[in-house]
């Protein structure tokens, strides 16, 4: 699992237009990266919508979020249109940035052989280090707000 201190691992994955987007392309950019285990879940719905209700104060810092879950572009598309989110929604089917990053659950909401994202929370600072991390090993815990914005305004 990478943390605060680490270089931030390149990535692609496709967002909910069926676009590949990299990591790479935010160089230069703080980035917010935001790990949900499933769209269309009452946590995870109340979580991206705190992201969304604060963007344009992350946009003031020049600071990009992007959401990543193991949901499909086609779902993350959906929950993006219900919910009016208007940041990037990435899909990790494959798991593999998941991993890399804040880790899995295994056999999520006890389903056994499935598994999601670990919710948790990455700031990438321009230089692409990853000046703070948070993950959590109960889905229903959400991150702090306040101390996520506070660390990508620290970057300024």
């Amino acid at each position: 699992m990478l943390s605060t201190g680490d270089i931030a691992v390149d990535f692609e994955l496709f967002n909910t237009e069926l676009e590949k987007v990299k990591l790479s392309q935010f160089k230069g950019k703080k980035v917010v990266l935001v790990f949900y285990p499933g769209a269309f879940t009452s946590v995870c719905q109340k979580e991206l919508c705190a992201f969304r209700d604060s963007i344009t104060n992350f946009e003031k810092l020049d600071a990009v979020v992007l959401g990543i879950s193991v949901d499909s572009p086609f779902v993350n598309k959906a929950f993006k249109e219900q919910n009016m989110i208007s940041f990037e929604l990435l899909s990790d089917y494959g798991r593999e940035v998941s991993r890399m990053y804040g880790g899995v659950y295994k056999d999520f909401a006890g389903m056994e052989g499935y598994s999601a994202s670990k919710r948790s929370v990455f700031v990438i600072n321009p230089e692409g280090i990853i000046t703070y991390s948070w993950a959590t090993d109960n889905p229903g815990e959400e991150p702090d707000y306040e101390r996520v914005f506070a660390e990508v305004e620290k970057l300024n």
